[in-house]
């Protein structure tokens, strides 16, 4: 491949040649350090005050901050180089200067853009991600446009890629046209998207509409929006729409075979948004989770637990299992605490200061107000119950329980209420007057079983001491 040169790399290098033969270019350098210094200073100026200014927002605001960091220099670095240009090339010459402003320049309209970009998907973790693999291909693809552009190769290159053909159905495309227009579609799908997210943003701030019938429209919204766009670039950069039959085909085959779970759970998604049977807030449970649904996506809805964790339930589940909506139509929420008093105590006071308890405690509804019950009359002491309903229960229970718990035992302590605690009586019934006879009915025939180890005695050592025998004296009496 023969190196053809650009006039405006061969005018650069030719300058910088000829400047860097001229004892001049150590003012040039001087020039360039010195604004690159400013650039600097003027770097850590502005990041100090984005840093100060991040801390007054909310986290969702600061999406693309590192983009934004990083393209302060070279942005600063461009505008003083090309600045001091300016007020030099009236007194000696520039070349250099010229060729420093080009990568300053490119840098940092790479990194300007995908600060937008993050800005645009912050809402999306996905897309987040997806986006940082994007931005290094984008940057070395734009790093590697540059470096052909200067060493002159970039229209080889071109013919190259335009050299390259493929056939698709009646259509010939080459490779130059496929690059292009996944460029154009990129650029159109990024446009779409912004757009779309305007739109989204004044669909979720009106007041006249259902939450779930505003992300119905938002996601119809970019679906068109994006489809349009697709489709207006292919025709843009000349190839057939008709080809896209045969990939519909392809695709429909695939949904009715290996992706009909991920069909099902889409086509659940927008019905379950359409009837309104789940969502946004809701208290539901479903299956073994319990908790509030912060998401309903495309393929699942995020069920985040009273306890911080998140179970992501694909939509059909929401469909055809049975799903304990607690805030379908009643907003409010039912808790209760239990609690045991003595038979000797006044259970009427007791009920009373139950309620008592109850009172002033934020969350906490007056209407219907809180009720004591006597539920049973247990072993060890009369089982009371105390209802109360609470305002918001996704927000847990555990709190109110838990003050309203404290209040009842310090107030039943003034009072001198009795909580009692399990007591239980052994009795050891014993039925021998003269204690074990030495034939106990619970050991075994052969005698007792030894532990290991130990050495059973003969018999003499095992029987009882013997009586002493009476002695017959000289008179052949016995001696008593």
């Amino acid at each position: 491949m023969a190196m053809q040169e650009s006039p405006a790399f061969a005018r650069l290098v030719r300058d910088v040649v000829r400047d860097f033969g001229d004892p001049q270019i150590i003012w040039q350098i001087v020039a360039l350090v010195g604004a690159l210094a400013v650039a600097l200073v003027l770097r850590r100026w502005m990041i100090g005050r984005l840093d100060r200014h991040f801390e007054r927002v909310a986290p969702a605001r600061r999406a693309g901050s590192s983009s934004l960091r990083r393209s302060f220099f070279p942005m600063f670095g461009w505008m003083c180089v090309a600045l001091t240009r300016v007020v030099l090339q009236q007194y000696t010459h520039v070349s250099l200067l010229m060729l420093a402003e080009v990568p300053l320049f490119g840098t940092a309209l790479i990194y300007l853009a995908f600060y937008f970009a993050r800005r645009l998907f912050a809402s999306s973790p996905h897309a987040s991600g997806l986006l940082k693999v994007f931005e290094r291909v984008f940057t070395t693809l734009a790093w590697f446009s540059m470096l052909a552009y200067v060493l002159g190769v970039h229209d080889d290159i071109l013919k190259w890629l335009a050299s390259v053909k493929f056939a698709v159905g009646s259509s010939h495309l080459t490779l130059l046209s496929i690059l292009s227009g996944l460029l154009w579609i990129g650029v159109t799908l990024v446009l779409a998207m912004w757009v779309g997210s305007l739109i989204e943003d004044r669909i979720m701030r009106t007041t006249t509409l259902d939450g779930n019938l505003k992300v119905v429209l938002s996601r119809v919204v970019k679906g068109l929006l994006t489809l349009i766009a697709v489709l207006a670039t292919l025709s843009f950069v000349g190839i057939d729409i008709t080809v896209l039959g045969v990939f519909g085909g392809a695709l429909g085959v695939g949904l009715g075979f290996g992706l009909q779970k991920i069909a099902s759970n889409l086509v659940s998604g927008f019905i379950i948004l359409l009837d309104r049977s789940v969502r946004i807030g809701d208290l539901i449970t479903v299956s073994t989770y319990h908790g509030t649904v912060s998401q309903i996506n495309t393929r699942y809805s995020v069920v985040r637990g009273l306890d911080g964790v998140e179970a992501l339930v694909p939509n059909e589940q929401l469909v055809t299992n049975v799903v304990q909506n607690h805030s379908f139509t009643e907003t409010r929420g039912r808790a209760k605490v239990n609690v045991q008093v003595a038979y000797s105590a006044d259970v009427e006071l007791a009920m009373s200061l139950m309620l008592k308890a109850a009172e002033d405690i934020p969350r906490v509804l007056t209407d219907p107000p809180p009720s004591a019950l006597l539920l049973n009359f247990g072993a060890d002491g009369m089982d009371l119950e105390m209802g109360f309903w609470v305002q918001d229960p996704a927000q847990g229970s555990g709190a109110i329980r838990s003050t309203i718990n404290l209040r009842i035992w310090r107030t039943f302590r003034e009072h001198g209420i009795e909580i009692p605690y399990a007591q239980r009586e052994i009795r050891i019934l014993n039925d021998w007057a003269d204690g074990i006879p030495a034939q106990a009915p619970h050991l075994p025939v052969d005698g007792p079983v030894l532990p290991e180890g130990a050495r059973e005695l003969p018999d003499s050592a095992n029987a009882p001491p013997k009586k002493p025998v009476p002695q017959a004296d000289d008179a052949g009496k016995t001696a008593r």
